[in-house]
């Protein structure tokens, strides 16, 4: 089953918050996030209403994904 990913300015307007607001939920280890091969920041949509107090470790998805984890 694949998992729904949003684009940053996709899951502002998702949650009415800031683009700033989502980078700090990523660096915190709020929000899942996989980066693309291009370099973008996909954040999967179901990690944004779950609990935020509970931070999950991030998960390996499919192979057109480069890499998984914290924002650098």
């Amino acid at each position: 089953m694949e998992r729904q990913t949003l684009s940053i300015m996709k899951a502002c307007e998702a949650v009415g918050v800031s683009r700033r607001t989502i980078y700090n939920w990523i660096s915190a280890g709020k929000v899942e996030y996989v980066r693309t091969a291009g370099g973008s920041i996909r954040i999967f949509a179901d990690t944004l209403w779950r609990d935020a107090a509970q931070p999950r470790a991030m998960s390996t998805v499919g192979a057109s994904v480069s890499t998984t984890g914290r924002h650098a």
